[in-house]
C-alpha cells in the first residue's frame, strides 16, 4: 500500500471508529468518509462504502459471489481488479453487478455514485440507510457533482431506450420468463441504439471520442453467449453499446480511440449474433455493418475478418447459400496470412454453402470443394492461440469445429461420417443448448436420409423437449420445420410424428422464407 493509500484509510478508519461509536449507519459513515476524502485522495462514493464497513475488496467479491450463488446464478467474472477499477472510476458496472452491489452495501445507485434506477426494480435500503434524493440533494464541490454522480451525460432518447431495455431484461429474470419475440419497444430500442452508434462512428472519425471501459464487460458477454437466453443477453449487449455510444460523443485521449472503436465492434457483432439466434436477419445485417464501420476504424485486418465471418452466417441460415459463400471468402480473404478466428471460421461456412448448394446430392466435384474447406479450417484451427481456441463467441473452439463439420457432412449425404462427427460435437458441448439442439437435428436428418424415419422422429422430438421456451426461437424452428416437412414427404404415418409436431409449435411459428442454416 502506497503512503497516500494508507493515509486513505486510516482517515476511513478513524471515521468509522467515531461513527460506530455515536451510532451512525454505514451509509452515513460512508457519506462523512467521502466528504473527508474525495478532495485530498480522490475517494470515489462507491469506495466509501466499503471503507465503511471495515471490509477489503477481496471481501466484497466473496460476498458478490455468495449473493450469486444464492439465486442459481453461475459463478460472476467479478475479481479485485475490476473492483478496484470501479472505485477508482476507470469503469463502470454494468447493470447486474450494480444490482449486486448495492445489495451488499444496502443502499441505492445513486449513493455509490451511479444514475438510478437499478435493474431490480426495488430498493435496497435498510433502516437509517440515506435515500437516492438525498445524495443528489446535498451540497457538493463542483467538480464532485460532475465526477461521481454523472460522468457521462445522456440525451433522453439513450435513457428511454436503456429502460425499455433494463425492463425487458428484468422480465426475462422472473421464474417461467418467456421471452423469445421481437417486437413493439424492444425492436425500436434495438434499432435505435444501432442507429445512433451508426451515427456517432461517423461523426467521430475526425475527433478522438473515446474513454478506456468496458473491455471486461464485452469479454464477459461473450462468455455469456452460450449459457444465457438469446433476448436476456441482447438487453444487457445493446445496455453496453449505448454507454459506449455515449462515451464516443465525448472527446477522449486520442490513444484510447481505438480500443472504443474495438469494443464497438465486438458489441455490434455479437448484437448481430443473437439476432440471427432472434431470427431477424435484418437486424442482424444492420448490426454487422454498424460492426465493419467500427472495425475498420480500428485497422485490424483480424478483427474486420471476424465480423465478415460472422456476418456470412446471415445469409446462410436464412436460405441464400451463394452470397453467404461470397461473405466467407471475402472473410477469408481479409484475414491473409495472419492466425486469427475468422481463418478456422470463413471455410467452414464456405463448406456449409456448398453442402446447401448439394441439394443433398453427392455430388463428387462439391464433395470434394467442401471437404478440402474442412481441411483447411482444421489446419487454421491448429495455429490459433490458445485463448482464441476457447472463445466461443469472439474465437472458435474445437467443438464448433466438430459440429460444423458433421452438420456439412450431413447436408452432403455423407451419413456414416457425419454421424461419427456429430457423436464426438455432442460430448464436447455442456452449455450451449442452442448448438446441441442443432447437433441433434442433423442426427434426425441423417437417420433420415438412411431410410430410419421413426429413429429420426424419436431423436428430433428429444431434441425439442430438451429446449425451455425461451430458446426455442427461429435458429431452431427453421431446421425443425423443414425436418418435419422431409418426414412428411417420406412417411406422414410414422409414429410419434404428431408429438414432434406438438413440441414443436409450442410457440408460433415464423414465416419460412428459402431454405434451413
Amino acid at each position: 500500500m502506497s503512503g497516500r493509500q494508507h493515509r486513505e484509510t486510516e482517515i476511513a478508519r478513524r471515521i468509522r471508529a467515531k461513527g460506530l461509536a455515536a451510532g451512525r449507519t454505514s451509509a452515513q459513515i460512508a457519506d462523512e468518509i467521502h466528504e473527508a476524502c474525495a478532495a485530498g485522495f480522490g475517494t470515489s462514493r462507491i469506495k466509501a462504502h466499503r471503507l465503511a464497513h471495515g471490509i477489503a475488496l477481496a471481501d466484497v467479491i466473496e460476498q458478490v459471489r455468495a449473493l450469486f450463488e444464492r439465486d442459481n446464478k453461475a459463478m460472476p467474472g467479478i475479481g479485485e481488479t475490476l473492483l478496484s477499477a470501479y472505485e477508482s472510476g476507470l469503469k463502470r458496472p454494468g447493470p447486474e453487478y450494480l444490482h449486486y452491489l448495492c445489495t451488499v452495501y444496502r443502499v441505492e445507485p445513486a449513493a455509490l455514485g451511479y444514475d438510478p434506477p437499478c435493474i431490480c426494480g426495488h430498493g435496497h435500503r435498510m433502516p437509517g440507510v440515506v435515500a437516492a434524493a438525498e445524495v443528489k440533494e446535498r451540497p457538493q464541490r463542483p467538480q464532485e457533482r460532475e465526477l461521481v454522480l454523472r460522468p457521462v451525460e445522456t440525451d433522453p432518447e439513450d435513457e428511454e431506450d436503456e429502460n425499455i431495455l433494463r425492463r425487458t431484461l428484468l422480465n426475462s429474470l422472473q421464474a417461467d420468463a418467456n421471452l423469445t419475440d421481437l417486437e413493439g419497444p424492444v425492436l425500436g430500442a434495438c434499432e435505435s441504439i444501432r442507429r445512433r452508434m451508426d451515427e456517432t462512428l461517423v461523426s467521430s472519425t475526425v475527433s478522438a471520442a473515446m474513454l478506456d471501459q468496458w473491455e471486461e464487460s464485452t469479454v464477459s458477454f461473450g462468455r455469456q453467449y452460450t449459457t444465457t437466453a438469446p433476448l436476456r443477453l441482447l438487453c444487457d449487449v445493446l445496455l453496453e453499446l449505448s454507454a459506449v455510444r455515449t462515451a464516443m460523443s465525448q472527446r477522449q485521449p486520442i490513444d484510447l480511440q481505438e480500443r472504443l472503436c474495438r469494443m464497438a465492434a465486438q458489441l455490434s457483432g455479437l448484437a448481430g449474433m443473437i439476432m440471427i439466434n432472434l431470427g431477424d436477419q435484418r437486424l442482424a445485417r444492420s448490426f454487422f455493418r454498424t460492426g465493419r464501420t467500427a472495425a475498420d476504424e480500428t485497422g485490424d485486418r483480424a478483427l474486420r475478418a471476424w465480423i465478415g465471418a460472422r456476418e456470412s452466417l446471415v445469409p446462410l441460415y436464412f436460405g441464400d447459400a451463394r452470397e453467404a459463400l461470397t461473405l466467407a471468402k471475402k472473410s477469408r480473404d481479409m484475414a491473409g496470412s495472419t492466425p486469427c478466428p475468422a481463418q478456422a471460421m470463413a471455410p467452414v461456412v464456405e463448406a456449409r454453402a456448398l453442402a446447401m448448394m448439394s441439394n443433398g446430392e453427392s455430388k463428387k466435384e462439391i464433395v470434394d470443394q467442401a471437404k478440402r474447406a474442412l481441411a483447411r479450417a482444421r489446419n487454421a484451427f491448429t495455429h490459433l492461440r490458445p485463448e482464441d481456441q476457447e472463445d466461443v463467441a469472439f474465437g472458435y473452439t474445437e467443438k464448433q469445429l466438430y459440429f460444423y463439420q458433421g452438420d456439412v457432412l450431413t447436408k452432403l449425404g455423407q451419413t456414416i461420417e457425419a454421424e461419427v462427427v456429430l457423436d464426438q460435437a455432442l460430448e464436447k458441448y455442456e452449455d450451449h443448448i442452442l448448438d446441441q439442439t442443432l447437433i441433434r437435428l442433423d442426427q434426425a436428418q441423417c437417420r433420415l436420409i438412411d431410410g430410419d424415419v421413426q429413429e429420426a422422429v424419436a431423436i428430433a422430438t428429444k431434441a425439442l423437449n430438451l429446449v425451455s421456451d425461451e430458446y426455442l426461437t427461429d435458429l431452431i424452428v427453421r431446421p425443425a420445420l423443414a425436418l418435419e416437412r422431409a418426414i412428411i414427404s417420406r412417411d406422414a404415418t410414422v409414429p410419434g410424428l404428431d408429438g414432434f409436431s406438438a413440441a414443436l409449435r409450442r410457440t408460433k411459428q415464423p414465416e419460412l422464407k428459402g431454405g434451413d442454416g
